[in-house]
């Protein structure tokens, strides 16, 4: 019998990012997320200033780059995460290797043949177009069948598989425009990742696990997890969903003010009101930044309905992305980063520095939107996501490649 490798006891190798599924898909998302922005940042400064010119992309460039970071970047850690607390939601065992190795496969190599193919290598964009959806398939079956497996129902897993399922439906639709079909499907694509995946995902993680890390740390706090607030969310979220597809804008408002309700009741009692450890603190104060979102979609769809003006631009949706997505993304991956390496449960100084600067970034693209040069702000937002996530994902980079600080498996 071929006997194992065996694993260094210390020192780096990429070895330890096997050992556990968050360590290889967080591995992923974090060069994923920097790339991803790199040639983002990249493309808009050639269009802004002249002296130099990027190739030209296979389909228009916000598309693409849409379609990156809803179905690539934030996915991987999405994957790595619930790879990590399906089983434990559900009392079922972990997976193994063959489980989640082909899902960062998909993903990591699916990203860095598309960006290729962004850069000039033609048959990059298609390769890396399949790979992606192969590594999407393999995590939504994996994960699908872990909940088919479970006997009880956990709605927050069948919550999170939906939207991934939704996540699944956006990338198909995604290459079917690529090989041709009309645009209607890039628009569906673009809309879903953020909408129909990426949203209801992040807001179930919320609900399940926010009132529970607060209930540990912070002497009588009352969790807060009716599941109607949940289904609410989800089927406001759809109506949103149905009304952006079918341009309905200026009836937006109709959904969004009760999802700015909704927002507001949650973030309300989730807060702790006592004194709560900074860990937890950037739980809430990212999530301050979901009913503000719909503030502006609010103001935004009634300024349309009243005047025909689409005054605010995409401020909505990066205050969504940048401000929601990348606050709690800095949150989240630092805890689980922290717990699951034998580190104590604390923030280090370069991720209060990410999360810092992040909600800088998070206002500055949302004012662009207002500024005289639209694009040169927009080039500065991008600059300014690179700094602040490069030494956060520098010093979780080492960590996946390190064993546990504890000497303790996984």
């Amino acid at each position: 019998m071929r006997q194992p490798t065996p694993i260094p006891a210390s020192g780096l190798s990429t070895r330890h990012l096997v050992q556990a599924p968050h360590r290889l898909m967080f591995f992923i998302g974090a060069g994923n997320l920097l790339l991803a922005m790199l040639w983002w940042a990249l493309w808009m400064a050639s269009v802004r200033w002249s002296g130099w010119t990027m190739p030209q992309t296979p389909v228009y460039a916000g598309w693409l780059h849409a379609f990156i970071m809803q179905y690539l970047v934030l996915p991987s850690f999405i994957f790595g995460f619930l790879l990590t607390v399906f089983p434990r939601w559900m009392g079922l065992s972990p997976p193994q290797r063959w489980h989640y190795v082909p899902v960062g496969a998909g993903l990591m190599g699916g990203q860095l043949a598309i960006l290729l193919g962004a850069c000039g290598w033609e048959v990059g964009f298609t390769v890396g177009l399949w790979m992606a959806l192969a590594g999407w398939i393999a995590g939504v079956a994996i994960l699908g069948r872990q909940v088919l497996l479970e006997k009880g129902r956990t709605w927050h897993a069948w919550s999170c598989l939906a939207g991934l399922i939704l996540g699944l439906v956006g990338v198909a639709a995604f290459i079917a425009f690529a090989l041709g079909a009309s645009p209607f499907w890039v628009m569906f694509s673009v809309k879903v990742g953020s909408i129909g995946l990426l949203l209801p995902v992040y807001i179930t993680v919320a609900h399940r696990m926010f009132p529970f890390f607060a209930g540990n740390v912070v002497p009588g706090y009352q969790p807060w997890r009716p599941m109607a607030w949940l289904a609410t969310m989800w089927a406001l979220l759809l109506v949103h969903l149905a009304m952006e597809l079918s341009h309905a804008y200026a009836w937006l408002w109709l959904a969004d003010v009760p999802l700015l309700v909704a927002s507001v009741i949650a973030l309300w009692h989730w807060w702790p009101r006592g004194r709560m450890p900074g860990l937890l603190a950037v739980l809430f104060i990212g999530t301050a930044w979901l009913p503000l979102t719909f503030g502006l979609y609010v103001t935004q769809s009634l300024t349309y309905l009243i005047t025909g003006e689409f005054v605010l631009g995409r401020a909505p949706m990066h205050a969504l992305f940048i401000g929601f997505f990348g606050s709690l993304l800095v949150a989240m991956v630092t805890r689980v980063t922290q717990g699951h390496s034998g580190r104590p449960l604390v923030m280090p100084p370069v991720a209060w520095f990410a999360f810092i600067a992040i909600q800088v970034v998070a206002a500055m693209r949302v004012a662009a939107e207002l500024m005289p040069d639209v694009l040169a702000w927009q080039v500065l937002a991008a600059a300014g996501w690179l700094i602040a996530f490069l030494p956060w994902v520098t010093r979780i980079g080492v960590i996946y490649l390190s064993p546990r600080a504890d000497g303790q498996p996984g």
